[in-house]
């Protein structure tokens, strides 16, 4: 072989081995490059911690919507993480509208809005989400007096909650639900407006953080080490008389419905389910993956139905 022969081969080994170099950096550098930052997404109080009311009444006033499941569980239900913390009344080019700025105080009233979509126009196909197309909820500033509703839907796409007696203040109306159509479709979205009950609006001080609630009979005990701004298992017992309570009846797919509500700035959080309804009798023990993006004080309400009945109760969570 010739020496320019010779000289060619070597640079073009060379050159390969220099390539294969590269590559291999290039992927390596790929591999380190996996996100590993957690997934951000977003618990009434007052001097009784807990309410009860009819199971039958609230499916009847309200309806039960059945179809297809968003229910966030673990079992294959849509993951809640981009909902964010339901403060503002628009976000994506969906908004919470209503003419509505203050409703009466001690009575009944009916809190009337819809939900308009990118282009202006009432949305009014909505996908089913633990069992309703519509998950309302109204809380007071100083986080006194949870109302959860699923409320009506006209054919101009007008919502009616029938809100309880509202106590003079501040409060916060949420609308929770999932677009079934448009380019928000699928998306998990909570969003809010204010609305004030005349009166004399006396602040109801948070009561203190605790593991454990009393509500009509029942003990409710909650475990868990959470972080704010992470993922965390937490698990929540019920009992009556000191005995694990078995008879736990289904509940928007689910043995119970939790939710949180952060001190100062009322922001929300729904507490995903991770037990699966296995029949008609539930509990002691149900596991929830809470995420709470907020460091504070979380009043948490757990709503869960015995005997036909819903009950409510509610504890204060420290977050760190």
């Amino acid at each position: 072989m010739s020496f320019a022969s010779r000289f060619t081969s070597r640079r073009r080994a060379l050159a390969a081995a220099g390539t294969a170099v590269v590559l291999a950096a290039t992927l390596a550098a790929c591999g380190s490059s996996k996100d590993s930052g957690p997934s951000m997404s977003g618990m009434d109080h007052g001097s009784k911690p807990s309410a009860s009311a009819s199971a039958a009444d609230e499916d009847r006033d309200h309806g039960s919507m059945p179809g297809m499941d968003h229910g966030g569980m673990d079992h294959g239900g849509m993951d809640h993480g981009g909902m964010g913390d339901g403060l503002a009344d628009a976000k994506d080019g969906y908004e919470l509208t209503s003419t509505t700025t203050a409703l009466p105080a001690g009575e009944k009233a009916a809190y009337r809005f819809r939900i308009t979509g990118p282009d202006g126009k009432p949305v009014t196909r909505f996908a089913v989400d633990q069992t309703k197309r519509m998950h309302f909820y109204a809380i007071r500033s100083d986080l006194t007096g949870f109302q959860h509703l699923h409320p009506a839907m006209g054919d101009d796409g007008t919502w009616t909650a029938d809100l309880a007696a509202l106590k003079p203040g501040k409060w916060r109306m949420y609308a929770s639900f999932i677009p079934d159509d448009g380019p928000g479709k699928g998306e998990d979205l909570v969003l809010s407006r204010t609305v004030t009950a005349p009166g004399d609006a006396r602040r109801t001080p948070l009561p203190a953080a605790a593991t454990s609630a009393d509500a009509d009979g029942y003990t409710v005990t909650v475990k868990g080490d959470l972080k704010a701004g992470t993922t965390h298992p937490m698990t929540v017992g019920v009992s009556k008389g000191g005995k694990p309570v078995t008879d736990l009846q289904p509940y928007l797919d689910t043995y119970a419905h939790l939710t949180a509500f952060h001190e100062g700035d009322q922001a929300f959080a729904h507490l995903h389910p991770r037990t699966e309804v296995k029949g008609d009798r539930g509990g002691p023990d149900l596991a929830f993956r809470a995420m709470l993006p907020k460091s504070g004080n979380w009043r948490l309400f757990l709503q869960f139905r015995t005997g036909g009945t819903l009950h409510t109760a509610a504890l204060t969570l420290r977050v760190g």
